[in-house]
């Protein structure tokens, strides 16, 4: 059965789960976020099939998520490498991981222990915020109607 597209949704979430939804390929950007670069290293890291391994990498070059960068004599050897598209999924990994922390902790609930480099001061927990600055909540917003998903927005 082939997995529903999302290309032509007004949702954008839907849409970006088209390029980087499914568990591995976050799991790849994840690690690549890390310094994981080489196709054997995200191969040992995840425990992931080569196939699969080779197929999400490809979808997220295809999707421009990550860039195949030749380091190798005669492209012998390749590295994948985030591109601005990739580096900025940082702060939904960030919030996933800081969510999963909360909701399903590890048995030894060790936890996310990220630090800023230049302060060593464990990072605050993802948050929303208006325009102000102030954080917010779901129960904080609302869509209005015409930009609604499934929604037709009216014409002017």
């Amino acid at each position: 059965m082939a997995r529903k597209r999302f290309d032509d949704s007004n949702c954008s979430v839907a849409r970006a789960l088209n390029q980087v939804g499914d568990w591995w390929s976050l799991l790849i950007v994840l690690h690549a976020m890390h310094g994981t670069r080489r196709f054997v290293d995200f191969h040992q890291e995840l425990g992931i099939a080569k196939n699969i391994l080779c197929d999400r990498l490809a979808r997220l070059v295809d999707n421009e998520v990550l860039k195949k960068v030749e380091v190798g004599e005669h492209g012998s050897r390749f590295e994948y490498r985030l591109t601005g598209k990739g580096r900025d999924l940082f702060p939904v990994v960030i919030a996933l991981r800081q969510w999963g922390d909360k909701w399903n902790p590890a048995p030894d609930d060790a936890g996310l222990n990220l630090r800023d480099r230049a302060t060593g001061q464990p990072i605050q927990a993802v948050q929303v915020h208006n325009t102000k600055g102030d954080p917010i909540t779901v129960r904080d917003v609302f869509i209005p109607i015409a930009s609604a998903p499934g929604r037709k927005k009216d014409s002017a």
